[in-house]
């Protein structure tokens, strides 16, 4: 149980760490819904918890790569992100549907409800 803890939680602040490097206010946004996720999954079912620990270790990979990719670059913002499959929505219950089209939208809204100063 420890082990699996210190695993949540390493995982948890890497992303945080990860999204450091992500626009202000795509970091704001990033930052609420993973502290919302982790939250809300802190007395889900092993089986929910296996599937939730695979999806965000592939998140943090591929922040990671996509943040090492871009330093350097004057316009990382239009590097960030990936396409999901198709076939991964079937899985997905009609409320992480709605999830992730509200997510979406906040994040590509040219006006961004975060009005965040460095």
């Amino acid at each position: 149980m420890t082990a699996h803890v210190s695993k949540v939680r390493s995982l948890y602040k890497r992303i945080l760490l990860l999204h450091r490097f992500l626009p202000i206010d795509l970091r704001a946004l990033g930052d609420q819904y993973v502290k919302e996720e982790f939250r809300r999954h802190k007395s889900a079912s092993p089986k929910e918890v296996s599937a939730f620990m695979v999806e965000w270790e592939n998140y943090k990979a591929t922040l990671q790569t996509q943040v090492l990719d871009a330093s350097g670059r004057v316009a990382p913002r239009s590097q960030l992100g990936t396409a999901l499959p198709e076939a991964m929505f079937q899985d997905f219950q009609n409320e992480q549907i709605g999830q992730l089209y509200e997510l979406m939208l906040e994040s590509t809204k040219p006006n961004r409800q975060f009005d965040i100063q460095e």
